[in-house]
């Protein structure tokens, strides 16, 4: 790799290792894996998935929407997974291009037209009027969107008001909104306008800005189909931010739930990583997760 390649990318460890009780076998499914695509490679990745954690049968398969799934039977009491991996990553912030037009319903590609559809979290339809009173006057499609970024990350405070059935109107509507809600209205107030536009979740550490005091989560944000491409918006931070690792993309949060289980299990343990690292850095020869800072 050339020093310039070297300087327009990073590496960023990300990962995650989860606890469930389970009071008998129970098959579960988890959208956790980032994969290769553009503007991102995986350098190294190893998995915590084995019978002493509790993992009886596990697969992979790749869904609908090209994300990668994995597929458990949780056989013990308690169910221990994770995985931990090196993505590589540009090293600038998400990109800006303010000039960028909108671009006509008629002339949008066939696969982006189902995101143009409300959806089980996205009732696009009935914020319809205000999107239109609101934006409709705003020429250029990354014009519109980032109007709305605006919008909702100064009308909606951050804060846990929403729950696991809570839909972009009804977060809205409250005033109250945690990343998985601003990202449910953005894609929301998109679809409004005709703007195809999809729900996207991943990992976003506190690269280039302040640390904060909370403990770190899986991150969701939206992108708009914009002059030909998927383009980056996050109404939670509202701002560029540095080293974003992807792990999937759908309609809404149905699609990419991180874990569903088809039986009780109850989460009792959570911890989730993304730092930047130099290059070369290696993984562990034994699961170790990184210390957590808080």
């Amino acid at each position: 790799m050339s020093s310039a390649e070297s300087l327009n990318l990073m590496h960023v460890r990300v990962g995650f290792q989860l606890t469930f009780d389970l009071p008998y076998p129970t098959p579960m499914l988890f959208v956790v894996e980032p994969g290769n695509q553009s503007g991102q490679r995986i350098v190294h990745k190893t998995e915590l998935l084995d019978s002493s954690r509790g993992v009886g049968q596990w697969s992979r398969y790749t869904d609908s929407f090209g994300n990668t799934v994995w597929r458990v039977l949780g056989v013990g009491q308690v169910l221990e997974i994770g995985q931990d991996a090196i993505v590589e990553v540009s090293a600038h912030s998400d990109p800006q291009w303010p000039d960028l037009p909108k671009t006509p319903v008629e002339d949008l590609p066939d696969e982006v037209l189902q995101f143009l559809l409300p959806s089980r979290y996205v009732d696009s339809d009935l914020i319809s009027n205000e999107a239109w009173e609101r934006f409709g006057q705003i020429q250029g499609g990354w014009a519109q969107v980032q109007a709305i970024s605006d919008h909702l990350h100064g009308a909606c405070m951050y804060g846990a008001a929403s729950n696991s059935s809570t839909t972009a109107q009804q977060a809205y509507m409250s005033g109250r909104a945690v990343c998985r809600d601003f990202a449910h209205m953005g894609v929301a107030f998109c679809r409004a306008l005709n703007i195809p536009a999809r729900y996207v979740c991943g990992y976003l550490g506190d690269i280039g800005v302040p640390a904060t005091p909370t403990p770190m989560d899986f991150h969701a944000w939206f992108e708009a189909w914009i002059d030909g491409a998927w383009r980056t918006f996050d109404a939670r931070h509202n701002k560029p931010r540095t080293g974003r690792v992807l792990i999937a993309s759908g309609r809404d949060a149905a699609d990419v739930a991180f874990t569903t289980s088809f039986g009780p299990a109850r989460l009792t343990r959570m911890q989730v990583w993304a730092d930047q690292v130099e290059p070369g850095t290696a993984l562990p020869d034994v699961w170790q997760p990184p210390q957590a800072r808080y």
